[in-house]
């Protein structure tokens, strides 16, 4: 099997791909796909990767269908999934998906994907060059051009795919899209996501230490630039330091191996915005205030803008992002610093209208939401579309409620895909959404490597950035020597 695909073949196919989907998108609904390989009968699968989400959402659906493999680097994660399963047997175990791929690729139907985002799209393109239908945790991949080939690669095999944003399969989301497309609020010009996470630091790289007992490291690692074993160290706002593991959870917030708050989150929270209001590629991105961060860690507080054009009829939108905390915000443009005693009462790195609403209205809109701001109104959502609400509560009940317009979806996220894979239509969140608000998200990503207040000009259909050409190195990324990412 050849896996080796050099960075000028891979940009080259990620942006044949982008034509591609611009092409589905114009004439109509994507090819049909492939059903399983046991047409009516249950689906062979796989996971892979058995950390939490693994464990806590994945492994009993595809246990409920035929669980044939398990896939960690970490053997207590491997220990836990085989807990979960249950009393089903015959489920073969690995280390490393290469190895099941080389050892089951012709026996699988499915697999579900859930590891650290460096991981996400090698063991998809290998499932899907083989047939194999694919789910895959959001974000859908670890960089842009990633994504793009992932899409185009689906396409090219027909294989039934689905991204883990599960609000997409719900109720909340579409009740939004029909209330913004019914013109509840009026043009939307303006969008405030936030989340309270702080998937980020400071301070350079701890030294290393042994890798925990039963962690295959060099597996771990994979296609990453390898390094040793290191814990994860994050400064607190009182100036004490927290250690804590790499794995399985704070590798979020390294450049290496997550993207970040936004990588955690976004494609949740900002999904109903991209949906709702038609949108497609943005014309510029710019960090507005950053805290914490460096060359190798996420920031631990930001505030991101997202410039999106018209859209036929849709005025032009600007769309913000504001996480983790306000301490030790640094401002574009602003010789300014929050510190602590400045930001007592709000510490939360949210938009001021949040708070506004909330003592107005005596309401909690979480620690994850989104306001959208329209000419005529204001609606919430909260992270994964629930809660969906024109502010205030007597204009939301004075508007007639919208027609159903938006197919509903009937049980989960996972069994959207099941029926994907076994010939029904294409799931929800499949990768020609998927893929674009994937790259939606992870431009955030860029413009936080590109640094505070370093706007950057965006040409979507040719991926890349105009006015900043060096950043456009982090588009892609040659993985380490055997786990290049590639097709046959």
């Amino acid at each position: 099997m050849n896996t080796t695909l050099n960075r000028r073949t891979f940009l080259r196919t990620a942006a044949a791909g982008a034509g591609a989907l611009a092409a589905t998108r114009a004439f109509g609904a994507a090819p049909a796909i492939l059903s399983t390989r046991s047409p009516g009968g249950q689906l062979r699968t796989a996971v892979i990767g058995c950390g939490g989400r693994g464990v806590g959402a994945h492994v009993g659906p595809a246990a409920d269908e035929r669980l044939v493999a398990l896939v960690d680097a970490d053997d207590s994660g491997i220990a836990k999934a085989l807990k979960k399963a249950g009393s089903k047997t015959g489920i073969r175990t690995f280390n490393d998906y290469r190895r099941m791929f080389d050892a089951l690729g012709k026996d699988l139907d499915a697999v579900l994907i859930a590891t650290p985002n460096h991981h996400h799209a090698l063991p998809a393109l290998m499932a899907m060059q083989r047939g194999i239908h694919v789910y895959i945790e959001k974000p859908m991949a670890y960089s842009i051009a990633e994504a793009r080939q992932l899409a185009a690669t689906a396409q090219r095999f027909k294989v039934a795919t689905q991204m883990g944003n599960q609000g997409h399969s719900g109720e909340s989301y579409r009740r939004l899209c029909e209330y913004i497309w019914a013109g509840a609020i009026g043009n939307v010009t303006e969008v405030h996501h936030w989340s309270n996470r702080s998937n980020g630091g400071v301070g350079p790289r701890p030294a290393p230490v042994p890798a925990p007992k039963g962690l295959h490291w060099d597996e771990w690692i994979g296609p990453a630039p390898y390094r040793e074993y290191h814990p994860d160290a994050v400064k607190t706002e009182r100036g004490k330091t927290k250690i804590s593991p790499l794995h399985p959870h704070e590798w979020h917030g390294w450049h290496d191996f997550g993207n970040g708050s936004l990588g955690n989150m976004a494609c949740h929270v900002m999904d109903g915005a991209f949906w709702a209001l038609k949108i497609e590629h943005p014309t510029s991105i710019e960090v507005e205030e950053m805290a914490g961060g460096s060359d190798e860690r996420y920031p631990t507080g930001t505030r991101i803008r997202w410039d999106v054009p018209a859209r036929g009829t849709l005025p032009p939108v600007k769309l913000y992002w504001w996480d983790g905390k306000r301490t030790g915000m640094q401002h574009a443009g602003i010789d300014k610093e929050d510190t602590e005693d400045s930001v007592a009462k709000e510490a939360r790195n949210r938009p001021p209208l949040v708070a506004e609403l909330e003592k107005k209205y005596a309401r909690d809109f979480g620690g994850n939401g989104t306001l959208y701001i329209g000419d005529k109104g204001i609606m919430y959502t909260g992270c994964y579309g629930e809660g969906v609400r024109i502010i205030p509560e007597d204009q939301h009940k004075a508007f007639p409620m919208p027609a159903a317009s938006i197919p509903r979806i009937k049980g989960s996220h996972q069994g959207d895909f099941f029926r994907a894979c076994k010939g029904g239509p294409p799931a929800c969140a499949a990768f020609d959404y998927s893929a674009r608000l994937t790259e939606f998200v992870l431009l955030g990503c860029l413009a936080i490597k590109a640094g505070l207040g370093k706007k950057i000009e965006w040409d979507g259909p040719n991926m890349r950035c105009t006015n900043l050409p060096d950043i456009n190195r982090f588009l892609a990324r040659a993985n380490r020597k055997g786990w290049e990412t590639g097709l046959t």
